[in-house]
């Protein structure tokens, strides 16, 4: 099966120049998953033309409805089509441990010295570069993929979903794919868009399947078994056991299950002080990698604080670990067990035009994405906005006079540099980040 599908990818890639862009792909993967989403689209449909647009789509289309972070998934997905298993771990591993490494350099900060204020120079027009960044994939993706009314009208009941009555976006894609599903029985008319069909790889084995399934649950909990066998560890062993059901349900993205998180850390274990999940949380995201990582940055304190014996550093860092391995093994159980069956999707007309309906709805979410990001990065205050209260109409909104003029005009430099100079998108950031803490820091000493 790996065989079959790494020759429908274009073109062989050797392993140390994927292994290579992926590092990169990780340290540069700012902006939520809007902004990931759009790096590994320009960097692997775009310039290297490694993965064609359909086959892009396809894979992002299945993690779009997993429980867990999408885009590491998407990377995962993307490195298993290009070198098999292999591929999929070294790609869906160095989405995570940037960003991994620097929440936890972070995480010892401030479980130390209790000041991140400097954070903020440093992020400061990085934020500013990657939003021109997430603009630009919106763009791309909504021209690509919008080739008909059908779709066009899905993208923009997705995106009249998210934005105002807040649902979750696994149901709004699993909404599109029915309506385009339906679209193809009798009576309906196949959305323009749809995929042709292709020639299909060969069915995986159920067996080897059951299998792949069985050994990667085993993987996810071998630390559980580790932890049971050292005394003194009774903290870490619930805080993985909590985290290991989170990664089942959490869907929507960090924001859907932060706030419960943050009640079940602070009321009923008092792992956390009332307010530490917000610091988390400004600490996640200014670093690199999935927001979820703030997690970790739980993690961290509870193994500062409460892995007698440990030591507080390293019972910390063990600590954030734990709950980056509980949070993102999933992610390789979904694929790995799910992606093989998934690839004979594109090959059946009808599915074809479920998962096009999909890419229509993803436009949508990543458009959400877009403004919620943009709102926050542009204005220093975003309230809400009710619209209709008992129906759970509302609407972000932000304080137009708290507009950051500073931050608007990097965000126009860099769509400048970007959209007409056609700048690369590494010296954008690195512009962009120079001048945002050029910026701040004299106000932050």
């Amino acid at each position: 099966m790996d065989a079959m599908v790494k020759e429908e990818v274009s073109g062989p890639v050797g392993l140390r120049e994927m292994t290579a862009v992926f590092a990169k792909i990780g340290v540069l993967s700012f902006g939520g998953p809007a902004g990931q989403i759009g790096l590994m689209h320009r960097i692997l449909v775009d310039e290297k033309r490694w993965i064609s647009e359909e086959r892009f789509l396809h894979a992002l289309n299945y993690c779009m409805l997993l429980p867990g972070p999408e885009a590491q998934q998407l990377a995962t997905y993307i490195g298993w089509l290009m070198h098999g298993t292999r591929g999929g771990i070294i790609a869906g591993l160095l989405f995570v441990i940037p960003g991994l490494a620097v929440i936890i350099g972070l995480s010892t900060a401030y479980s130390l010295y209790q000041d991140t204020t400097w954070l903020t120079g440093l992020f400061y027009g990085l934020k500013a570069a990657v939003l021109a960044i997430v603009v630009e994939a919106v763009i791309r993706l909504g021209r690509k993929t919008l080739k008909s009314r059908f779709l066009v009208a899905i993208a923009a009941l997705a995106f009249i979903s998210l934005f105002f009555f807040s649902l979750p976006f696994p149901l709004v894609v699993l909404l599109a794919g029915i309506a385009g599903f339906v679209s193809v029985r009798p009576g309906g008319s196949r959305p323009t868009g749809a995929a042709a069909p292709i020639d299909l790889p060969k069915r995986p084995p159920a067996l080897k399947a059951v299998a792949t399934l069985v050994f990667w649950v085993a993987v996810w909990q071998l630390p559980l078994l580790a932890l049971w066998l050292v005394s003194g560890t009774e903290a870490l062993s619930a805080m993985f056991t909590f985290f290991s059901k989170m990664a089942l349900v959490t869907f929507g993205g960090a924001y859907a299950v932060l706030a419960y998180v943050a009640q079940v850390a602070v009321q009923d274990y008092g792992w956390l002080r009332p307010g530490e999940m917000l610091d988390g949380l400004a600490l996640a995201e200014t670093t690199p990698g999935p927001l979820v990582l703030v997690l970790s940055f739980v993690g961290f304190l509870v193994g500062f604080r409460e892995a007698a014996g440990l030591g507080a550093v390293t019972g910390g860092v063990i600590g954030a670990l734990l709950v980056a391995w509980a949070t993102f093994v999933p992610s390789f159980i979904w694929i790995f067990a799910g992606a093989p069956f998934i690839e004979r999707l594109r090959g059946n007309a009808t599915f074809s035009a479920a998962l096009s309906a999909i890419t229509a709805a993803v436009v949508g979410v990543i458009l959400n994405l877009a403004i919620w990001f943009g709102m926050h990065v542009l204005f220093r205050e975003v309230g809400e906005i009710p619209l209709w209260p008992a129906a759970g109409l509302h609407v972000s909104w932000p304080v137009w006079t708290s507009l950051d003029l500073a931050a608007f005009l990097l965000f126009l430099l860099s769509a400048v540099l970007l959209f007409r100079i056609r700048v690369g998108m590494v010296p954008v950031l690195a512009i962009c980040a120079l001048a945002g803490l050029a910026l701040k820091l004299p106000a932050l000493l």
